[in-house]
């Protein structure tokens, strides 16, 4: 029964995600579920609610969706859940959030795993390749080195400011490494993170600090 209605979710968020620009994709969501695999392989949890929670993470993000749409709901009903379990699940998403840095601490280890495994993906080369994905879609500059990064802001400030794809990563990807939430999460994000350093450096160098 569980793997039925994780297959009818499927088939409905792909559908999602295929009108998505490629930093969100559905290849995105097989990512993070790989991702957050690794993860589980040494700190358990439910898998169901997990899967669930990253089929359906960004389908109502607010970068994509309409104002008199809300997917996750509409998806989520669809499925016929226990109502614990939906509230779990609409828990755990609401946690995924970075929300400018003030996303919403996650409170179980589901939540935990569904964090670090988006996060995951959003540093390291597929992290710099969604970045400028992104920036592009929206028209951004590939760099401004004379944009000051912000260190405090509202989510709506976050979101609404079209900074540079390059003043992204001081902005929020190079702050994910510390903010891992399980030890397996922290150990892939190292690698990662040193690898965007030397990648802004190398982007430095090339464009010779010009604006």
């Amino acid at each position: 029964m569980t793997q039925q209605i994780i297959e009818k979710c499927r088939t409905q968020v792909k559908a999602v995600y295929d009108t998505f620009d490629s930093s969100h994709d559905w290849q995105h969501i097989e990512r993070v579920l790989s991702n957050a695999e690794k993860i589980m392989e040494k700190e358990p949890a439910d898998r169901f609610l997990v899967e669930l929670a990253i089929l359906l993470h960004d389908v109502s993000d607010p970068k994509y969706k309409r104002h008199d749409e809300n997917p996750e709901m509409d998806i989520l009903q669809s499925l016929e859940l226990p109502e614990d379990q939906r509230n779990k699940i609409t828990d755990i998403i609401r946690q995924v959030s970075f929300g400018g840095g003030n996303g919403e601490a996650p409170a179980t280890m589901e939540a935990k795993i569904v964090q670090d495994a988006d996060r995951l993906d959003a540093i390291g080369a597929v992290g710099i390749a969604r970045t400028f994905a992104f920036g592009g879609s929206r028209g951004r500059k590939l760099y401004d080195w004379g944009e000051e990064p912000r260190k405090k802001m509202t989510e709506e400030e976050y979101r609404s400011k079209p900074t540079s794809s390059a003043t992204h990563f001081y902005e929020k990807l190079l702050l994910l490494k510390e903010r891992m939430t399980t030890e397996t999460g922290k150990q892939i994000a190292d690698e990662r993170h040193q690898y965007m350093l030397s990648f802004l450096e190398q982007l430095k160098k090339e464009t010779d600090g010009n604006a």
